[in-house]
């Protein structure tokens, strides 16, 4: 096994409404998208980022694609109008996710 962060082998979109940000996560290479997708779950996001995401978190699956979608509520510290944050648009999500290590087999 090797490990590597998510952003050597994929890249993200975000976007945010409010107090909810939706992160779309593309794995470049589709040998990729079977780890990702055992890897990448809303347990671990909620383990990895606990004083952030604060609602639930929802993923969706986009296997043509070899994408997720992941929808996560009270994830803004309030949204964009609220947030006293210097940051806190969704944009800077794909940027954490992207940080997380992804083991790959070799080969």
């Amino acid at each position: 096994m090797t490990t590597v962060p998510l952003r050597a082998i994929a890249h993200a979109r975000a976007g945010d409404k409010g107090n909810i940000s939706s992160i779309g996560v593309f794995v470049t290479d589709p040998r990729h998208y079977p780890a990702v997708k055992a890897q990448l779950t809303p347990e671990r996001l909620k383990t990895a980022f606990p004083a952030l995401l604060q609602g639930p978190v929802r993923r969706y699956s986009i296997d043509h694609l070899c994408a997720l979608n992941f929808v996560m509520e009270q994830a803004l510290e309030g949204g964009v109008n609220e947030s006293l944050n210097l940051d806190s648009h969704g944009k800077s999500w794909s940027f954490l996710l992207l940080a997380l290590p992804i083991e790959l087999e070799e080969g």
